[in-house]
């Protein structure tokens, strides 16, 4: 997102990818609105979403990428005008929530996690071996850790 000018008494503003203000109205950036459908193209043809972000020119972070996928002001409100179609965006939605749950990356609660016992103490057995490779010699000593409780 792109901060605008400070407001006169508000604050700062933030415009979102794909708006400008003009004399106090939300208008559509046509050269960032297409860059913005070639960012929802590209996700559907299932490019990452750093990799649509770089396709369609927008040079941000994964996690930006992930919110300007999620910003529903592109369906158009009393404000913003519409830039994205409603099909697509769901589309998108619906394909990024897929792809969370197959990787494992939804930020929901585990069930069931409350319930895990977290150990906070441990005990090292004696370390008698010695490996000339630090990795063989890591995985020997953190395979002597013993759980002593909570």
């Amino acid at each position: 997102m792109r901060a605008c000018t400070p407001g006169k008494d508000t604050g700062m503003k933030h415009t979102p990818f794909g708006y400008d203000i003009v004399d106090g109205m939300a208008v559509v950036n046509e050269a960032e609105a297409e860059q913005l459908q070639t960012l929802f193209a590209g996700y559907l043809l299932g490019l990452s979403l750093k990799a649509a972000g770089a396709m369609a020119g927008i040079k941000t972070t994964h996690s930006q990428i992930k919110r300007i996928l999620q910003n529903r002001k592109y369906l158009g409100d009393e404000y913003y005008p519409q830039i994205m179609d409603a099909e697509t965006f769901e589309a998108v939605n619906l394909e990024r929530k897929r792809r969370e749950k197959l990787l494992g990356r939804s930020n929901l609660p585990l069930k069931g996690i409350s319930d895990a016992i977290v150990y906070t103490r441990f005990s090292f057995g004696d370390i008698t071996k010695k490996y000339s490779d630090p990795y063989k010699q890591a995985e020997y000593i953190y395979s002597q850790i013993k759980e002593v409780g909570v």
